[in-house]
């Protein structure tokens, strides 16, 4: 049985996740697959994820470097969400007409199942693994993907009900047929500048979730965000809306600690009060409940998923305590948006911020600087982060995060916060958030046992409550 791509030539850019998830998918649907790699062949054969593919047989695999004649007979290009519009061989393929494809518009063209997709600047993955949760506490067999961790097509392939589909700014630009039933856009600010140009192209690329959305589709924006909402009524499809507070016009909204859903006949029907009760967690709570809700899934799912999500690590964990003072971990807080948010409800806090700034301006964190005793600047930003805060509030400078977190101990005060909330990216210092994050717990809780500090304190159990996805 011949596949989907039979006899056609696709070039991968790249043997990241995304592409050798790609490269898999394509080789199973009878593609024929040519790799672009811009690491030499050592690199590949010392990396365990990428040793095999430069002796499997079944592709061709070109290393240390893109060059235009890599796409010589290639009928497409798949770039993975890293390669920037601007990039060399995405300039090569749309001047010799090779369509450029994505992870959405792979997973779209090899879906079997019904999917879901959200995006938005922060809360994506939280919102995300909820709506997941919400089917399968409903009986249905779904999966999150996406920027999630696990790539759409991988996902697209597999027997299930749904698909949860986590649509980042990269992903959006490059697709043509990714048609959720429902999709959300969660919200708007400033991220990933140095990728798209300008804010603009940021906005126009997230505007792209519901492109081939209409009639029956359904579309759910954010009421309170007054950018996000100005693209959400573009839309063509059915746009319904969630909020936190006033339920004026929405579907669903978080008012007080409840999660509220108000359907055809406007008579309110209470979902419950959700694991957590702070404000960034009730609108994605909200959010989430509003798709899972306009795709069809039953209230009882809703619920039962909304009082006992887990909440996912790096979004606003308590991971140690010295005496009083509490260390937060909010790593995932990769722009100005979500530290902001981050800051939101606290006092008495030491903030760690700094590292790659993508381009979009720090500024704006100085409206945090009440709720703030000390900054400690850490990474590239580092003196960007400083002419922030400077004549604000104390303002301390580290070369690594267990020196930060020293500094940020030693200047917060009785019963404060230490919250690692950096505004921007981790590359410059470590391999991603994850790592950042670990080493920021990691490095409390040493500091802990070196003080004589009290019991750390970590695990879903012991949660702030803030998560950005």
């Amino acid at each position: 049985m011949s596949g989907r791509f039979e006899g056609r030539l696709f070039v991968v850019a790249g043997l990241g996740v995304s592409g050798r998830a790609a490269a898999r998918v394509l080789l199973d649907e009878g593609a024929m697959v040519r790799v672009s790699e811009s690491r030499p062949a050592a690199a590949l054969r010392a990396a365990p994820e990428t040793s095999a593919w430069l002796d499997d047989g079944s592709i061709e695999v070109r290393v240390g470097g893109h060059r235009a004649e890599d796409l010589e007979a290639a009928s497409t290009l798949f770039v993975s969400p890293g390669v920037p519009e601007r990039a060399a061989i995405v300039g090569w393929a749309v001047d010799r007409g090779i369509p450029v494809w994505g992870e959405l518009e792979l997973g779209a063209r090899v879906a079997t199942a019904p999917y879901v997709g959200i995006t938005g600047t922060n809360g994506k993955t939280t919102t995300t693994e909820l709506v997941a949760s919400m089917m399968r506490a409903a009986g249905m067999s779904a999966r999150a993907c996406g920027n999630v961790g696990f790539p759409f097509p991988l996902a697209a392939r597999e027997r299930l009900d749904a698909l949860v589909v986590e649509a980042s700014s990269f992903q959006l630009r490059f697709h043509q047929t990714f048609h959720p039933r429902v999709s959300a856009l969660l919200n708007l600010a400033p991220d990933h500048l140095d990728w798209h140009g300008s804010f603009g192209g940021y906005v126009d690329a997230k505007s792209r979730i519901y492109l081939c959305q209409e009639g029956p589709d359904v579309h759910v924006g954010n009421r309170d965000d007054a950018e996000a909402a100005g693209v959400s009524t573009r839309a063509r499809c059915a746009v319904q809306w969630f909020g936190v507070g006033d339920p004026a016009g929405c579907t669903v909204t978080a008012m007080g600690e409840r999660i509220v859903f108000r359907g055809a006949t406007g008579t309110p029907i209470d979902l419950g009060i959700p694991s957590s009760t702070r404000r960034h967690f009730l609108a994605d709570a909200a959010a989430a409940a509003a798709v899972a809700l306009a795709f069809g899934v039953d209230r009882e799912g809703v619920r039962e998923a909304l009082a006992t999500f887990v909440p996912l690590p790096h979004r606003g964990s308590v991971v140690a305590s010295i005496g009083r003072v509490r260390f937060v971990d909010d790593s995932k807080a990769t722009n100005v948006h979500a530290a902001l948010a981050a800051l939101e409800d606290l006092h008495d806090a030491v903030l760690i911020a700094g590292g790659l700034a993508k381009g979009v301006d720090l500024s704006p964190l100085a409206a945090a600087a009440p709720a703030l005793a000390a900054v400690v600047a850490i990474g590239e930003a580092a003196p960007e982060v400083a002419r922030v805060f400077t004549g604000l509030v104390p303002v301390h400078r580290s070369a690594t995060m267990e020196d930060a977190v020293e500094s940020a101990f030693e200047h917060a005060p009785d019963s404060g916060t230490v919250i690692l909330a950096p505004a921007c990216a981790s590359q410059d210092m470590f391999r991603d958030y994850q790592e950042r994050g670990d080493r920021f717990a990691a490095a409390a809780r040493a500091l802990g046992g070196r003080v004589g500090g009290g019991p750390a304190e970590f695990g879903p159990a012991h949660h702030a409550g803030r998560y950005h996805g």
